[in-house]
């Protein structure tokens, strides 16, 4: 017998502005009772109804059963920027340049694999392009360190092959409406996602093909006679084979203990504003330093919002506090700002954080943990992305489906351990800190 009791999940910091200003079309339901299934599910983000969508392509008649602790887009899916990047996207690195061809074109593969998944997701569930935005993204650099990076950037592309463009400051300007920055690198191959409306349309289209139950959480998950057996508050859910897709929080069911860090980032969303020097409706940037800050446009019903997202933290406690978010909060306003002077008296609407997990050698915490328990968790800093495609691996995993993607994906060590506490808390939060200084006005 496998039996493991798992911990209350901390609550969320702040109301992510996507979540705020999406609605969802159709009703929470709660687990009540015992139920059967031939497919648990534990996690209703990118990765479990990723996993969900893929095993009800490979058994279509199996019933599957997916477990949300919280609501959904209400968690660490609903609180993303919102990119679904294509090429190589390294936030632990000090650049995205590339290095390693066979390396670089494989992981370009599967980030398009994992893009296309969610593009015929949203194409059947109906979805807007306000909510998947094919649209690219740009590189945006503001200072001379920052032409340096995209300029490095933009060989190492050009050696695989991958299209681009460099962008001078006044296409820049005629993009945002802002003169802060010197030039962009924009590549096509990335898609825009209102995070919390393509969470919500992805589940609602899943309705007729999987149970899924919101305030749920798993407090105890078992193994006996050869049967997984999860149970909440007012029920349980028993299947022969489990998917975890649960990011960081697979340490809570005593896998990879010690082997990932929560990283906190931060990010705040303007009220609604008209008629202001912010360039084209609807425009994405990452900044060219890893650190530096992501800022999007977007305008739907003739108002836009614009949201920033700056500042990482690392936490093992899972949970920052009110303080904090005020804090940084009151920075990502200078810093948006000296952007866009234009808006200095637009007020933000919504400050929040979301975690990422990362682990030391930006691997996965991937693969079968225990006897038909799977996990498609840790996702690098690329949720939309790593965690889809890890939920569509897992389900081919659990199921016997062979491929030569799931053969890669599958042959990578596991996640290296971390140094004890405090020591790993002193030491990524000194280097986050050391890189976010030396990015400067990317910041």
């Amino acid at each position: 017998m496998t039996e493991t009791v798992v911990k209350r999940l901390p609550a969320e910091s702040g109301t992510s502005g996507w979540e705020a200003i999406s609605r969802r079309s159709f009703p929470v339901r709660t687990l009540d009772g015992g139920v059967s299934a031939d497919w648990l599910i534990v996690g209703a983000g990118f990765a479990g109804l990723s996993a969900a969508r893929r095993l009800a392509q490979l058994r279509p008649g199996d019933k599957i059963v997916v477990l949300e602790a919280g609501e959904i887009a209400k968690g660490t899916s609903g609180r993303n920027s919102g990119y679904m990047i294509d090429v190589p996207h390294n936030l632990s690195s000090g650049e995205y340049s590339v290095a390693g061809e066979t390396a670089t074109r494989t992981e370009i593969a599967e980030n398009r694999f994992a893009i296309a998944f969610a593009a015929d997701a949203a194409a059947e569930y109906g979805m807007s392009v306000r909510t998947f935005d094919p649209a690219g993204k740009i590189n945006a650099a503001a200072t001379e360190r920052g032409m340096k990076l995209n300029a490095n950037y933009g060989r190492s592309l050009e050696g695989i092959g991958e299209e681009h463009r460099f962008l001078d400051a006044a296409e820049m300007q005629e993009i945002t409406g802002s003169s802060y920055y010197l030039g962009g690198l924009y590549t096509p191959g990335t898609v825009m996602i209102q995070p919390a409306d393509y969470i919500r349309g992805f589940a609602a289209g899943l309705a007729s093909k999987a149970d899924i139950f919101e305030h749920s959480p798993v407090l105890k998950l078992e193994r006996r006679g050869g049967m997984w057996k999860a149970e909440s508050r007012n029920g349980s859910v028993t299947a022969p084979k489990a998917i975890l897709g649960i990011n960081g929080h697979i340490e809570d069911f005593g896998h990879f203990r010690g082997r990932l860090m929560h990283i906190f980032t931060y990010a705040s969303m303007t009220a609604p504003f008209t008629s202001r020097s912010t360039g084209k409706d609807r425009w994405a940037l990452l900044p060219a330093d890893p650190m530096g800050a992501t800022v999007r446009k977007i305008t739907s019903d003739g108002s836009s919002r614009v949201v920033i997202r700056t500042r990482f933290t690392y936490d093992w406690t899972v949970q920052v506090g009110e303080k904090r978010l005020a804090g940084i909060a009151a920075e990502q306003r200078t810093s948006l700002d000296a952007r866009f002077p234009d808006l200095k008296d637009v007020q933000f609407e919504h400050v929040w954080a979301g975690r990422l997990c990362l682990s030391r050698n930006h691997v996965p915490a991937f693969g079968e943990v225990d006897k038909g328990l799977y996990s498609a968790c840790c996702e690098n800093g690329l949720g939309t992305v790593k965690s889809t495609l890890a939920g569509v691996m897992a389900a081919d995993l659990a199921t016997g489906t062979h491929s030569h993607m799931l053969d890669e994906f599958s042959d990578q060590p596991v996640p290296a351990r971390l140094p004890p506490e405090p020591l790993a808390w002193l030491g990524v939060n000194t280097v986050i800190r050391l890189q976010e200084l030396r990015a400067g006005r990317e910041g």
